[in-house]
């Protein structure tokens, strides 16, 4: 085993809730190695009544802002729990934890309004934890007239772009983004947000299995696609849209489900409905990544999604001249890009180095993301 002292080390721990709302992915990374060395990691859960507050949250409703106070309060306290438990899972002491970058989770992304809003109180995180926290990293971005969304490619590009070879990396989370990684030094980076991920189907499963998802996409494989709904779905003006583009469940939810699944003339097993929306997900990523007009011979995937076997079958089947390869096989853990994408923003950001790529997110310029609230 290699003899190395703490100060040899260079950590940080990233925080990531995402719009799947099924927990905090909480990482300990190591940025002195190249690439950087994934620690520990672990899925930190969020108690039912929490998830159902932050849930409710995401949509206008009564009393908005005293429920976002408690449930800023309860998250900051959920998620500095969550990098306590890695310190004690590794034995590594707080005060070699150089800082926390947490992502907070998004209650509120209205880019066409010009704000986005992420809670998960940063105070309370670095007083329980003793660490410097980075968080609110999205807002800055907009400020320079961005989206302020997808952030992530910023960190994609850092890991997984290669002078050999043209990729496109896409996350699979609640919401699928996806980022183009030109291999031609001076082809810029280019992202966004495709739509719906996980997101919709996370939800039907909920409904009718009482399960927060359908594992391995095994229910949805059983259905068979509707055609008409799922064009229904495609109609959605946000697929046409042109970059640079954002989206979160204020668009994409169950009532944008609902309204689709009226107008039907005819009544759906749902599990030909499962089967609908794991293609929506599956065509609306293909035609986004043949939009990028680039010779990409790989698609990395990354997020939780990648766990759904079925719809990686079918993002092959539309994308049949690609390699769809999880981003295991790059050198990080699929589940656990975002949670170190966020530790990685919350090192640039103490190192006053800009975070976003205005080429994805529609800034005027690269900015220093973040608020620091030092230890």
């Amino acid at each position: 085993m290699e003899n190395k002292g703490l100060t040899d080390y260079e950590y940080y721990i990233g925080l990531m809730s995402g719009t799947s709302l099924d927990g905090i992915d909480a990482v300990l990374v190591d940025f002195a190695s190249d690439p950087p060395r994934l620690i520990e990691a672990h899925t930190h859960p969020l108690p039912d009544a929490l998830r159902q507050q932050l849930g409710a949250l995401c949509q206008p409703g009564d009393n908005e802002i005293e429920r976002m106070g408690r449930a800023d309060i309860a998250l900051g306290e959920r998620f500095a729990a969550a990098a306590q438990q890695l310190l004690r899972q590794t034995g590594i002491p707080a005060t070699e934890i150089h800082a926390i970058g947490s992502h907070g989770q998004t209650i509120r992304h209205r880019p066409d309004a010009g704000f986005t809003l992420q809670i998960g109180d940063a105070n309370r995180i670095a007083r329980h934890t003793g660490i410097t926290t980075v968080a609110d990293f999205r807002r800055r971005d907009m400020a320079a007239g961005g989206q302020g969304a997808p952030l992530v490619p910023a960190f994609h590009a850092a890991l997984f772009r290669s002078p050999d070879i043209t990729r496109v990396v896409l996350n699979l989370g609640g919401m699928a983004n996806i980022t183009l990684l030109p291999a031609h030094p001076e082809r810029p980076v280019s992202g966004y947000d495709t739509g719906p991920g996980n997101v919709l189907m996370d939800a039907w499963a909920r409904q009718h299995l009482g399960r927060p998802l359908d594992e391995n996409g095994a229910w949805a494989a059983t259905g068979c696609v509707n055609e008409a709904l799922l064009t229904r779905c495609l109609s959605d003006a946000y697929f046409r849209q042109a970059p640079p583009k954002s989206t979160g469940r204020e668009h994409f939810n169950t009532d944008w489900l609902a309204a689709r699944l009226a107008e039907s003339e005819h009544p759906h097993s749902p599990a030909d409905i499962q089967a609908t929306l794991c293609e929506l997900t599956a065509v609306s990523v293909a035609e986004a990544v043949r939009q990028t007009d680039t010779d990409a011979a790989e698609l990395l995937v990354c997020g939780g999604g990648t766990n759904n076997t079925y719809l990686l079958s079918r993002l092959e089947a539309h994308l049949d001249s690609m390699d769809v390869i999880p981003s295991n096989e790059r050198g990080l853990a699929a589940d656990w890009v975002e949670a170190v994408a966020f530790a990685w923003l919350a090192r640039e950001t103490l190192e006053a180095r800009p975070g976003n790529l205005p080429a994805v997110t529609g800034a005027s310029e690269a900015v220093v993301l973040g608020a620091v609230y030092w230890a």
